[in-house]
C-alpha cells in the first residue's frame, strides 16, 4: 500500500504530459487529467490540488533525474564545462516530452498568479543543477549563482522550444555563450561568486 501514492502520482504526470502533447494546456480540465490517468477526481485532488502543482511535480521529476545523472569523475573539468553538462542534461530529460512541455510553457503567461507560485521551486531546481555540477548554491554567492543560472536557463528554454537541430546544437551554443559571459561578469563581483578561473578553462 505504501507504494500506491507514488504510482498514482506517476500516472497523473504521464496523463498530464500525454494530454498536453495533444491539447493546449490551459484547455485541459482536471477531470480530463483524472480520466486519462484512470483515477477518480478525488484521487487526483488528493495528490495534486491544482494543475500548477502537477507542473511543479514535472519540474521536480526532471531535477531528480538530472541529479541522479551526476558523474563524480567530471570534477576535474572546468566549472563552465560541468555546468554546461548539467544544464544540457535537463534539456535531454525534457526532450522526450518536448511537445507537451512546450504546450505548458506557452500557456503559463495566461495564469501569472499561479505561475509565480512556481518560482521558489524553480530556483530550487537551479540550485540543485549547480550542486550537481559541483558548484555551491549556499550563502550570498550561491544565491547570486542560482539567480544568474535561472536567467540563463529561461533564455535557453526559448531557444530549446524552437531548436530542431540535431543534438540540440542551437541550445548548446546559446548556453555555452551565455555561461562564458556569466563567468566573466561574475569575476567582477564580490562574495567569491566564482573562483579563480583561467581563460583556458573558459575556452
Amino acid at each position: 500500500m505504501a507504494k500506491r501514492p507514488t504510482n498514482i502520482r506517476s500516472k497523473i504526470i504521464e496523463a498530464a504530459l500525454a494530454c498536453a502533447a495533444d491539447t493546449r494546456w490551459r484547455e485541459i480540465s482536471l477531470a480530463t487529467l483524472a480520466e486519462t490517468a484512470g483515477i477518480t477526481l478525488s484521487q487526483l485532488h488528493g495528490q495534486y490540488p491544482s494543475k500548477m502543482a502537477i507542473v511543479a511535480a514535472i519540474m521536480d521529476q526532471t531535477t531528480t533525474t538530472v541529479v541522479a545523472g551526476t558523474d563524480p569523475s567530471a570534477n576535474e573539468e572546468s566549472p563552465h564545462d560541468r555546468l554546461l553538462d548539467a544544464v544540457l542534461r535537463r534539456f535531454d530529460v525534457m526532450e522526450a516530452n518536448k511537445t507537451a512541455i512546450t504546450s505548458i510553457l506557452k500557456d503559463m503567461p495566461f495564469d501569472p498568479a499561479r505561475t509565480l507560485c512556481l518560482v521558489p521551486g524553480f530556483l530550487d531546481s537551479m540550485a540543485w543543477t549547480l550542486e550537481s555540477a559541483g558548484i555551491s548554491s549556499s550563502g550570498i554567492a550561491g544565491r547570486i549563482r542560482t539567480k544568474g543560472l535561472a536567467a540563463i536557463y529561461l533564455g535557453a528554454l526559448g531557444v530549446w522550444m524552437r531548436d530542431d537541430s540535431p543534438d540540440l546544437t542551437k541550445t548548446m551554443a546559446f548556453l555555452d555563450r551565455r555561461l562564458k559571459q556569466a563567468v566573466q561578469l561574475a569575476g567582477y563581483l564580490p562574495f567569491g561568486v566564482v573562483g579563480r578561473i583561467s581563460k583556458k578553462q573558459l575556452d
